[in-house]
């Protein structure tokens, strides 16, 4: 499928500001079966610096800074990218996926092979998730045991975020502790990717951060929503000797055509869409629209 994907940041404020410094990490990732067929980004007030680079992790950053007075700052982009992935879920009920069990892969990623130490930094506490106490451990081993497979135990850990935690918006925010998150069982889909990254991590086994966006499907017989679609955050498990699967333990699902990438890290804290700071004594008001539409 052929997606046109819109993302308008909005910042308000309501009193001048005289200079920000803003990374954005919104240009869409080429991986297989996805393919970026066009791109632009555009910037409100007119930057006076603007560059473009690709970070540690392989995703596409923009750096600009604003050095005019202003009390709007709008920062739109557009992307057209063709999505084919449905067909890589075959593989996964392959010998190399479904067969690697938990102590299988803890003894392949002590070797040296390129993929198993480009995958090793996936194990390390990040900003955002921090060595986890034992509930999180306690609820990792409920589904990962060493004669386990290591994609069943995965698969089977994204049902149970799914089923035991609540999407609450609004209940959590990016500094909420992911300890915090365990304990109240609620929040959104990047706090439920930090618990599922925690309790891989808590195993011994890489998990990275997926940021993106979801095509959200209407009602039947209802019109679908101008801004109903919305930035989005899932998991994804490295098997060691068959490589990365994602998981969506927001909607229960690997994800498929609908899910589009745009970026991945540790956790939130490597690839948020907008981040800055800003001179300026007002307080600044935040809206976000994201817009998908299949091209016809």
């Amino acid at each position: 499928m052929i997606f046109n994907v819109t993302h308008t940041t909005k910042y308000e404020y309501n009193a001048p500001v005289s200079y920000c410094h803003n990374i954005a990490t919104l240009r869409p990732r080429e991986l297989p079966g996805q393919q970026l067929l066009d791109y632009s980004i555009k910037i409100s007030p007119q930057p006076a610096e603007l560059s473009e680079r690709v970070d540690f992790f392989g995703n596409y950053i923009t750096r600009f800074s604003i050095q005019t007075e202003h009390k709007l700052l709008k920062v739109r982009t557009d992307s057209k990218i063709l999505r084919d992935y449905s067909k890589y879920h075959e593989s996964f009920h392959s010998p190399a996926c479904k067969d690697v069990t938990l102590n299988g892969a803890r003894e392949v990623m002590k070797g040296m092979d390129p993929d198993v130490l480009e995958a090793k930094q996936y194990i390390l506490e990040s900003i955002f998730i921090k060595r986890t106490g034992e509930n999180i451990r306690n609820y990792a081993e409920l589904s990962f045991n060493e004669n386990r497979s290591v994609f069943d135990a995965s698969y089977e850990l994204m049902q149970r975020i799914y089923t035991d935690f609540q999407f609450v918006p609004g209940f959590t925010s990016i500094s909420t502790p992911i300890w915090e998150v365990m304990e109240e069982k609620k929040g959104v889909c990047q706090d439920f990717a930090q618990i599922a990254i925690a309790c891989v991590r808590s195993v011994g086994l890489p998990a990275r951060y997926v940021s993106g966006y979801i095509e959200t499907l209407p009602p039947e017989g209802e019109d679908k929503l101008v801004g109903a679609d919305a930035s989005h955050a899932w998991f994804s498990v490295f098997i060691a000797g068959f490589g990365w699967v994602d998981f969506d333990p927001t909607n229960n699902q690997i994800p498929s055509d609908q899910h589009l990438v745009v970026g991945w890290g540790r956790d939130y804290y490597d690839v948020p869409p907008l981040k800055g700071v800003v001179y300026g004594s007002g307080k600044s008001k935040l809206k976000v629209a994201v817009d998908i539409v299949p091209a016809v």
